[in-house]
C-alpha cells in the first residue's frame, strides 16, 4: 500500500499541488467487486481545500486516473456501520449516500481517523461520525498513513505545521489559559490588548532573570580566581613532567643500545646453532667408515662374512647416497668432495660385484652341467633316467646364489644397467641349461610313452641320450659342432617313439574296436602307466618352475615390498624416490618374461608329447585333460598370473582340443558303421564301445574339475548312439527292427542303470521306454495269431457283437452256431499248440544275440501275451454260447507246460 500511495503522490496529486494523507482500498457495496481507491488530500495553497478523491485504475493496467472528487466541506455523515465489531464497510453521506466496502477494517478505521483530524483542523462544520468507536476519533492516525516531511510543509509562509505533527492540548494546559482568559476577561473580546499585557509580563519576567545573574558576580570572581590557581598548579606539574621525560629519554637510549646488543648475540648464537646442525646432519648421514670403504674397494665376495661386510658397506654408501640434501649443500665443496667418492666406490663395486656373479654363474652353471656330461657315469645316469623319470634339481646352485641377494638388490638401485645386463646373462645360461635338460627329460617321457625302453633297445637308447647329451655341452660353451646334430639326434628319437607306437597300435582306439581290447596290447595296464608318466611329467615340472620362479623373485628381488630406496632409512633420514617403472604389475612382468625366456621348450615339448600320447590313443586325452586341469587349478591358488600357471593353460586348451576332437572322430565312426547283411547284428560295436568308455571316463574323472567336460561330451555320445542304433535298426535286413531296438537300448539301460551318470537320467529313461516298447512290439508281431481260425471265428462274433446283436443271441447265427464252433476248436488239439510254439521259440531264438541274453524275457512276454488271448477266446465262449459245456482242447496248465517244456528242451 505504501507504493502505491507513493505512486499516487507523484502521477497524480503533486501535478495538482495536492498532499495525499490517507488512503484506502474499497469497491462498491452489493455489486461486482471492481476495486478502486478512495483518498483524503489537501491543497499546498491558501486556503486550503480538503477533498475526498476516487481514484481508478486504467482498463489497460498501466497507470491510475482521477475519476471523481468530493469537497470534505459537502460531506454530512460517516456511518461506520457498527463501532463494537470489525466490519469493512462505511458510508459516505454526500449529496447522495455512498456505500463502500474496504479491503480491510484497518484501512477504513485509518481512512476515518483521518477524515476526523481533518474535520476538527479545517472545517467550522462538524461532520457527524455515526457507529465510530470514540476510542479511534481519539487517537491520531497510525505512522504508516503520514505523507513525507518534505511534503507536509506549508507552501505560503512555512507557518502550516504537518498534519501528523498536530498535538491536542492536555488538562492541565487548558486549564492554564482558561484561568488567564478568566483574570483578563477582554482575551476574548480583545486580543491584541491581551497580547500587549502578555509581553509586558514577560519582560517584566526577564529582567528579574538579569538581576539575579548580576547579584551572583562575587561568586563568578571567586570562581575565576580559583582557576586561574588551577591553571598555575597545572604549569609547573607540566615542567615537572617534562623533566622527567628529559631523564627517560636518555635511559631509552641505553636500554635501546643493550636491546640491540642482545639481539645480535642472539643470532649469532641462532646461526652457530645451525650452522652446527648443518655440520652434525653432513657429517652424520655423508660420512662412510673407513671399513665400509675397504670392503667397498677389497672386500672378499667369496666367503660369507666378506659378503656380509660388503652387504653392509653397500646399503650405507647407497644410504649416503640417498641423503636429500638441504638447499645449498650442494654447493659446498666438501659435499661434492664426498659426492665424488661415494660415485667412484658405487662405480667400482659396481664393476668388482658384476665381474664377479658372472664368474659365479659360468662356475655354477659349468658345475651343474657337469653333472650330465658323457664323462661322468653315463651308463648310471642312463639308468637313472630310464628307471625314474626325473629332472635335476638346482636347489644347491639357488642356494649359492641367494648369498648374493641384497647385493643384487643393491644393484639394481644403484647400477641398473649392471643389474639388467646380469639378468640376461643368468637367463641366457639358465636357457641353454633347462633346454637341454627338459629336452632330455621329455625324450625319455616320450620313449617310456611309446614302450621302447624294453630289454635290448636300452643301449641304443643310452647311446643316442648321450650324444645328445654331448652335443648340448658343446652348444652350450661355444666348442665344435653345430645344432644339426643335435637335430637328427632328436629326430631319431622321435622316429624311435613313432616305431615303438605303431608297433602297438597302427591307429588311434575308437568305440568300434573297443570290443577287442581284451585281446591288445593297448588295455587298461597301459593307460594307467601312461597316466603315471604323464602325471610324473607335470610333477616334475611344477616343483622345477616355481622353484625357479621363487629364486628370480628373491635374487632378482622383484618381490612385492618397498626396496631400499623406497623407504626411510632407520635413522630417520628421508630417502630418494625409487626408480621408475617399480611398479607392482611391471615386477611381474619382470618375472614371467625371465621364466618365459629360461622355460621357452617347456610348452612345445608340452604339445609335442600330447601330440604322442593322443598319437598313441586317442582316449589318452581324457587322463590329459584330467591331469591338466588339476594342475592347472593348483598353480592358479598359487599365483594366477604365474609362468607355471600361464603355460599350463595354454597346454590345457590343446589338450580341451585333442579330447573334443576325440569325442568328435567316435561320433564320427559310428556314422559310418557298416552291418553286415549276412549275420544277425546284435549289440552293436558302438553301443558295446560306449559302455567301456563310461566306465573308463567315470574312472579318470572322480572328482575331477573338469567334470563339466565330460558331462556335455556324454551327452553328444549318447545322442550319437541312439540316433546310430535307429539308423542300423532300420537298415537291417536279417534281423528285425524290433530286436535290433530292443537289445540295443536294454543294454543302454543297463549300463546306465549300472553306472549311475547323473547328466544322463533323461536318456536313461528314454532308453528304458524304448526298450519296452519294441520288446511288446517284436511279442505282439512275433506271435500274431497261433491259433487263427480260432481268432478269424471270433472275430466275426465280436463284429456281429458290434453291429447290435446281443451276445447270447450270437450262437443263432448259422456261421457262428455251436457245430461251427466246436469244429474249429477241433483244429488246435494240444499237441498242434505245442508244436507251433516250439517252432516260435526257434524263430526267436534266431534273431537273438545271446550277449544280451533276452530269450527268456521275450519267451515269458509271448507266454503271457498267448494266455491273455486264451483268456479272451474263454470270455467270449462264455458270454455268447452260455450253457453249451464247450471249451478248448488244451488248459491255461497245458499252455504253461508247453512254454516250460521247450525253453528247456531248448
Amino acid at each position: 500500500m505504501t507504493a502505491i500511495k507513493h505512486a499516487l503522490q507523484r502521477d497524480i496529486f503533486t501535478p495538482n499541488d495536492e498532499r495525499l494523507l490517507s488512503i484506502v482500498n474499497v469497491c462498491k457495496a452489493g455489486k461486482k467487486k471492481k476495486n478502486c481507491f478512495l483518498c483524503a488530500t489537501v491543497t499546498t495553497e491558501r486556503p486550503v481545500q480538503v477533498r475526498v478523491v476516487k481514484v481508478k485504475k486504467s482498463d489497460k493496467g498501466d497507470f491510475y486516473k482521477r475519476q471523481m472528487a468530493w469537497e470534505l466541506r459537502d460531506l454530512a455523515e460517516v456511518d461506520a456501520k457498527d463501532a463494537s465489531k470489525e466490519n469493512p464497510e462505511f458510508d459516505l453521506h454526500f449529496e447522495k449516500v455512498y456505500r463502500w466496502v474496504a479491503s480491510s477494517t484497518a484501512e477504513k478505521n485509518s481512512f476515518i481517523s483521518c477524515i476526523w483530524k481533518l474535520n476538527q483542523r479545517y472545517l467550522r462544520k462538524k461532520v457527524e461520525f455515526v457507529n465510530v468507536s470514540s476510542q479511534l476519533l481519539e487517537e491520531l492516525p497510525k505512522a504508516e498513513e503520514s505523507v513525507p516531511s518534505g511534503e507536509s510543509q506549508s507552501v505560503a509562509g512555512g507557518d502550516e505545521d504537518a498534519l501528523d505533527d498536530y498535538q491536542e492540548l492536555n488538562a492541565r494546559e487548558e486549564q492554564d489559559i482558561e484561568g488567564m482568559m478568566e483574570v483578563c476577561e477582554y482575551a476574548i473580546s480583545n486580543a491584541e490588548a491581551f497580547a500587549e499585557k502578555l509581553s509586558r509580563e514577560l519582560q517584566v519576567l526577564d529582567g528579574a532573570n538579569i538581576q539575579s545573574i548580576m547579584a551572583s558576580e562575587k561568586q563568578v570572581n571567586i570562581l575565576m580566581q580559583l582557576l586561574d590557581e588551577a591553571l598555575s598548579e597545572v604549569d609547573t606539574i607540566e615542567g615537572k613532567l617534562s623533566s622527567y621525560e628529559e631523564m627517560l629519554q636518555s635511559v631509552k637510549e641505553q636500554m635501546d643500545q643493550i636491546s640491540q646488543s642482545n639481539r645480535l648475540i642472539q643470532i649469532s648464537n641462532t646461526n652457530n646453532g645451525k650452522l652446527l646442525d648443518e655440520i652434525q646432519f653432513l657429517v652424520n648421514y655423508m660420512d662412510l667408515s673407513k671399513g665400509h670403504i675397504r670392503a667397498l674397494q677389497d672386500g672378499d665376495l667369496s666367503s660369507p662374512k666378506g659378503i656380509e661386510a660388503c652387504i653392509n658397506a653397500s646399503e650405507a654408501l647407497l644410504q649416503c647416497m640417498n641423503v636429500a640434501l638441504r638447499p645449498g649443500h650442494e654447493k659446498l665443496m666438501a659435499v661434492k668432495q664426498q659426492q665424488h667418492l661415494f660415485t667412484e666406490l658405487r662405480d667400482t663395486f659396481a664393476r668388482r660385484l658384476t665381474n664377479h656373479l658372472n664368474n659365479v654363474f659360468v662356475h655354477q652353471f659349468y658345475r651343474s652341467s657337469c653333472m650330465s656330461l658323457p664323462g661322468h657315469d653315463q651308463s648310471s645316469t642312463l639308468s637313472q633316467h630310464t628307471a625314474e623319470l626325473t629332472l635335476p634339481k638346482h636347489s644347491p646352485l639357488h642356494r649359492d646364489l641367494l648369498r648374493y641377494a641384497k647385493l643384487m638388490e643393491w644393484l639394481k638401485n644403484t647400477q641398473r644397467e649392471k643389474y639388467d645386463g646380469l639378468s640376461r646373462t643368468y637367463v641366457d645360461y639358465m636357457t641353454r641349461l633347462y633346454e637341454r635338460e627338459i629336452k632330455d627329460f621329455f625324450e625319455v617321457a616320450k620313449i617310456k610313452m611309446a614302450g621302447t625302453t624294453k630289454e635290448g633297445k636300452g643301449n641304443k637308447f643310452g647311446k643316442t641320450l648321450a650324444h645328445l647329451k654331448t652335443m648340448s655341452m658343446y652348444i652350450l660353451y661355444g666348442l665344435h659342432g653345430s645344432s644339426g646334430k643335435l637335430t637328427g639326434s632328436t629326430s631319431s628319437l622321435n622316429k624311435l617313439a613313432v616305431q615303438g607306437s605303431s608297433s602297438r597300435r597302427s591307429q588311434s582306439s575308437s568305440l568300434l574296436d573297443m570290443g577287442n581290447m581284451s585281446a591288445s596290447d593297448l588295455d587298461v595296464a597301459d593307460r594307467t602307466k601312461f597316466d603315471k608318466i604323464f602325471e610324473q611329467v607335470l610333477s616334475e615340472l611344477e616343483p622345477l618352475c616355481l622353484a625357479e620362479q621363487d629364486f628370480i623373485s628373491k635374487f632378482f628381488k622383484l618381490q612385492q615390498h618397498p626396496t631400499l630406496g623406497e623407504v626411510e632409512s632407520d635413522g630417520g633420514v628421508p630417502s630418494r624416490q625409487p626408480p621408475p617403472g617399480e611398479h607392482r604389475h611391471s615386477m611381474k612382468d619382470m618375472v614371467r618374461l625371465m621364466m618365459n625366456k629360461i622355460f621357452q621348450s617347456i610348452e612345445t615339448e608340452l604339445n609335442s608329447l600330447i601330440a604322442l600320447g593322443d598319437k598313441i590313443d586317442s582316449f589318452h586325452s581324457l587322463y590329459m585333460l584330467v591331469k591338466m586341469s588339476h594342475h592347472v587349478w593348483t598353480a592358479q591358488n598359487v599365483d594366477p598370473a604365474s609362468y607355471l600357471s600361464t603355460t599350463l593353460g595354454n597346454v590345457l586348451v590343446t589338450v580341451k582340443r585333442n579330447f573334443d576332437k576325440c569325442i568328435s572322430g567316435q561320433i564320427r565312426q559310428m556314422e559310418e558303421v557298416k552291418i553286415s547283411k549276412k549275420s544277425k547284428v546284435g549289440i552293436l560295436p558302438f553301443v558295446t564301445g560306449f559302455e567301456e568308455f563310461a566306465e573308463l571316463a567315470e574312472t579318470i574323472f572322480r572328482n575331477a574339475e573338469r567334470r563339466g567336460d565330460l558331462d556335455k561330451a556324454y551327452v553328444k555320445l549318447i545322442r550319437a548312439v541312439f540316433m546310430n542304433v535307429e539308423k542300423v535298426a532300420n537298415e537291417s535286413q536279417k534281423t528285425p527292427r524290433d530286436v535290433v531296438m530292443m537289445e540295443n537300448f536294454h543294454h543302454i539301460f543297463s549300463t546306465q542303470s549300472r553306472l549311475k551318470i547323473s547328466c544322463l537320467e533323461t536318456e536313461r529313461r528314454e532308453a528304458k521306454h524304448k526298450y519296452t516298447d519294441h520288446l511288446q512290439s517284436y511279442v505282439i508281431n512275433s506271435l500274431g495269431q497261433p491259433l487263427e481260425k480260432l481268432n478269424h471265428f471270433f472275430e466275426g462274433v465280436e463284429a456281429r457283437v458290434a453291429q447290435g446283436v446281443r451276445e447270447e443271441e450270437v450262437s443263432y447265427q448259422l456261421a457262428f452256431n455251436k457245430q461251427e464252433l466246436r469244429k474249429v476248436i477241433k483244429e488246435y488239439p494240444g499237441k498242434e499248440v505245442k508244436k507251433g510254439l516250439d517252432n516260435l521259440y526257434k524263430k526267436v531264438d534266431k534273431h537273438l544275440c545271446e550277449e544280451e541274453s533276452l530269450l527268456q524275457v521275450v519267451w515269458h512276454s509271448m507266454q503271457d501275451e498267448f494266455i491273455r488271448q486264451y483268456k479272451h477266446f474263454e470270455g467270449l465262449i462264455g458270454r455268447c454260447y452260455p450253457g453249451s459245456g464247450i471249451t478248448m482242447e488244451f488248459t491255461i496248465g497245458d499252455m504253461l507246460e508247453y512254454f516250460s517244456s521247450i525253453a528247456q528242451s531248448h
